[in-house]
């Protein structure tokens, strides 16, 4: 049985209120929504409910900022020169924005601070440095003419990220948009707005224009604002699939530039020639992190069946290990789901696995009676056809899945609606290769799990995606192609 832990103190919040224009705001309406401890389920916070008044004022903040302000027309290098200043700043605060991620989220403080916040800082430096490196090209092209392209900011940037990694979706959002030079309007998810209000207040610090960067806060019909606001160019939203169709046919309206990174089911695939110590690791950190809380986590982990009950021991064993409890003890693996209606799901996928007859090895109950805390489960002896094999649970389930030869696994790794991540444990480099090449999967990792940097591209096929986050290809999102063709006659 997982065991818990307890220990230190959560941080002081500094900042509660909307930001838009450069200033710190109320909503029009006067109403407010708390924010909740996923530890305890109680208040945190009260943060302004942003309605449709609220949001065109963002919008037109933005609006004004991206036509007659300073930040499109700046000299690309001083854009660059205040990205780094904000990645400066949230180095200088790291401790105070880590714990605030932790409280907000539910997340172990030593993720938030030795993972999620050193990659918030190296996003923004790394698309700091693209700032002044985007440019068009010449075109020979028939005739006495002159012709050449240009790249432009798109405008006006509706983002709306999710709540399991708040900061580093604000980084994966506004880096790209503001190294473009583009204005945004971000919505961040109700459960976790804390982290991106102060983060807004270190931008505002390093001397970014006013009106470049606003925040709202509040539910869907907030977020419906926003795709719907004719003043809005471009939504980049991450999160549920169901969601993205639905802002698919709003913004069809306006015809918006969208860019979506969705769910996942990820196929993580272990052939019997692996380090299986590294293998057993690596999946358990695949499925686990962030309390299962990942749109790329590996939760169908395929097993080659010459190995498969030797690593059902020893990844039993280690889940069993895992240290669920209070986020802010340094010891402590897991934390508490993100709120009672994650917690519920979770539950209710775990009740469907053991109904459906998938054995339960660890895990599968919830751990004490207060916060949203569910023990790290494996399921064995899954079907490719059962609820907690097909659906994106969002949580920390594991089913692990027997299969024979490549072929057979290829298959079955390919029968999903998603394609955002997969993996593959071998020895064999060329088999490593074959997986590569046959997965429909944006990425793919080989032999490791999770490993993510700021130049490399993340995004998904089929139904987990279209476009892509990081690395130079999220920058083209934000950007317009222009072409210019001068009479030399």
């Amino acid at each position: 049985m997982a065991t818990m832990t307890t220990a230190t103190r959560p941080p002081k919040v500094k900042q509660t209120k909307m930001f838009i224009d450069g200033k710190w705001l109320d909503s029009c309406s006067g109403k407010t929504f708390e924010t909740l401890n996923p530890t305890n389920e109680e208040p945190i916070a009260e943060v302004p409910l942003a309605g449709k008044e609220d949001v065109d004022l963002a919008v037109e903040a933005a609006r004004r900022a991206f036509e007659t302000g300073d930040w499109p027309k700046m000299d690309a290098r001083d854009r660059g020169r205040i990205m780094y200043k904000i990645a400066d700043l949230i180095e200088e605060n790291i401790d105070e924005l880590a714990a605030l991620e932790t409280l907000d989220n539910g997340k172990p403080i030593a993720e938030s601070r030795h993972g999620d916040l050193p990659f918030v800082i190296d996003v923004f430096r790394y698309f700091a440095g693209w700032a002044d490196k985007i440019h068009g090209n010449t075109v020979p092209i028939r005739g006495n003419h002159f012709c050449y392209t240009k790249r432009e900011p798109v405008g006006v940037a509706g983002q709306i990220i999710p709540w399991n990694f708040p900061l580093c979706m604000v980084a994966w959002k506004w880096a790209p948009a503001l190294a473009a030079g583009c204005t945004s309007v971000l919505k961040p998810a109700e459960q976790t707005p804390l982290s991106a209000l102060r983060l807004g207040e270190l931008c505002q610090e390093a001397g970014i224009p006013d009106g470049v960067l606003n925040i709202v806060t509040g539910f869907g019909e907030t977020g419906a604002a926003l795709v719907d606001h004719p003043g809005v160019d471009k939504i980049a939203f991450t999160g549920e699939y169901k969601t993205a169709q639905i802002i698919m046919r709003n913004a069809a309206e306006t015809l918006k530039r969208l860019t979506f990174e969705l769910g996942g089911k990820s196929p993580n695939i272990v052939f019997a020639d692996a380090d299986m110590d590294a293998a057993v690791e690596g999946s358990y950190v695949g499925i686990f992190l962030n309390q299962g809380q990942c749109c790329c986590a590996g939760s169908r982990l395929f097993v080659e069946e010459k190995a498969y009950d030797a690593f059902i021991d020893k990844m039993a064993s280690r889940t069993k290990a895992r240290k669920v409890g209070d986020p802010f003890d340094p010891s402590t693996e897991q934390g508490p789901q993100i709120d009672q209606a994650q917690f519920d799901k979770i539950m209710s996928y775990i009740d469907k696995g053991k109904s459906e007859g998938a054995e339960c090895v660890a895990g599968g109950n919830r751990v004490g009676d207060k916060g949203y805390y569910i023990e790290p489960t494996v399921f064995t002896n899954v079907n490719d056809d059962m609820a907690i094999a097909t659906d994106e649970i969002f949580g920390p389930v594991l089913s692990v899945i027997k299969f024979k030869d490549m072929d057979e696994v290829v298959q079955r790794a390919n029968k999903s609606a998603f394609g955002l991540a997969a993996a593959v444990w071998t020895r064999d480099i060329g088999k490593a290769h074959a997986i590569a090449n046959r997965v429909r999967a944006g990425t793919v990792w080989v032999n490791c799990y999770d490993v993510f940097d700021a130049g490399a591209s993340f995004g998904g096929f089929k139904m987990s995606g279209q476009g892509r986050e990081l690395g130079e290809k999220a920058l083209d999102s934000y950007l317009e192609d222009k072409t210019v063709t001068v009479n030399l006659a």
